[in-house]
């Protein structure tokens, strides 16, 4: 019985500990987003679109992806889940709570340059949208903004854990 029990606790206690190291911190969604930014000022934009649609490129990390689009209208320029929404005005897509994200992204982008946001998506794998916080980068030239989000926190949260 004993022996048992301590078999139990300790499996417990390695799912426990394996699901807290999965788990996505708001400073890892901030340093790919700033990852995408410089590579977009080294590379250029023809580069950058290629690497954030590429599913085996280095802005796709599991549950994280990056995603893009331009400052001039609302629409996704590159997204490496969603090809089927690039160049598509996006401008009255809501998520299931009515939210406007697209236009919140390029607000956030053109008033701040930088910032969070949280809307519904679904995470890769299911159908069902869930509370994503997501951080917008305007590129530094102005012509772009980046955008990479996590299921594992609220916006709040994420503004207040990343620098």
């Amino acid at each position: 019985m004993r022996k048992a029990l301590l078999t139990t606790l300790t499996l417990a206690l390695i799912l426990c500990w394996s699901s807290l190291a999965l788990a996505v911190t708001a400073q890892e969604v901030v340093d790919l987003v700033k990852s995408t930014g410089k590579f977009y000022q080294e590379k250029g934009a023809e580069a950058t679109l290629a690497a954030v649609n590429d599913k085996n490129g280095p802005f796709f990390k599991g549950d994280l992806y990056v995603f893009m689009g331009p400052m001039e209208k609302p629409e996704l320029a590159a997204h490496p889940l969603a090809p089927q929404l690039i160049g598509k005005d996006m401008s009255m897509m809501k998520d299931i709570k009515g939210k406007l994200f697209q236009m919140e992204f390029l607000r956030i982008a053109k008033e701040k340059g930088a910032g969070w946001t949280e809307y519904y998506w679904p995470k890769p794998g299911t159908k069902d949208p869930l509370p994503k916080a997501t951080y917008i980068l305007k590129s530094s030239d102005g012509k772009y903004w980046f955008g990479c989000g996590t299921w594992d926190l609220n916006a709040q949260a994420a503004e207040a854990q990343a620098k």
